[in-house]
């Protein structure tokens, strides 16, 4: 059987309120995925943007805005990522009765300096003004511990 190049392939959609079966080739403005899915799906496709992604999408329009502001389930995922980084960090604030979402906020340039640090971006820093314009935050007594036997190991 050959493709017909010239035939128009239908698209499914689906959603809560209603299956449509469209033409692809459909002249009207194609409609935003959000307001079609069901939310959790919608949650679940933001869920798999990385956090600048997911941050710049939630600007995009209100609907994305508030699929991603109350959903727990996307800023869980982005958490759980920093949290392979700063797992004492998350762990903690979690335990503090934290939302995954503030959790993530709160971890998430902590988590980006350590890995530099781990990784051995500031190896051969000689003095604090090689780190003007550089984001730098607080780190524990433990994290330093782990920074220092990477740069022994090293």
């Amino acid at each position: 059987m050959q493709h017909d190049s010239t035939r128009i392939s239908p698209v499914f959609f689906v959603s809560k309120r209603r299956a449509s079966l469209r033409p692809t080739g459909n002249t009207h403005a194609p409609e935003n995925f959000a307001e079609t899915l069901p939310t959790e799906m919608s949650a679940k496709i933001f869920g798999e943007l990385d956090t600048g992604s997911l941050c710049s999408a939630s600007q995009t329009c209100k609907l994305w805005h508030y699929i991603i502001e109350e959903s727990d389930q996307v800023w869980r995922t982005q958490c759980l990522l920093v949290g392979a980084v700063c797992q004492r960090e998350v762990d903690s604030d979690r335990r503090d009765g934290l939302s995954w979402k503030v959790t993530l906020v709160k971890n998430y340039t902590r988590s980006c300096l350590k890995k530099d640090w781990l990784r051995g971006r500031y190896s051969h820093v000689r003095s604090a003004e090689e780190l003007i314009g550089r984001k730098m935050v607080p780190l524990d007594a433990e994290t330093w511990g782990e920074i220092l036997q990477a740069e022994l190991d090293r």
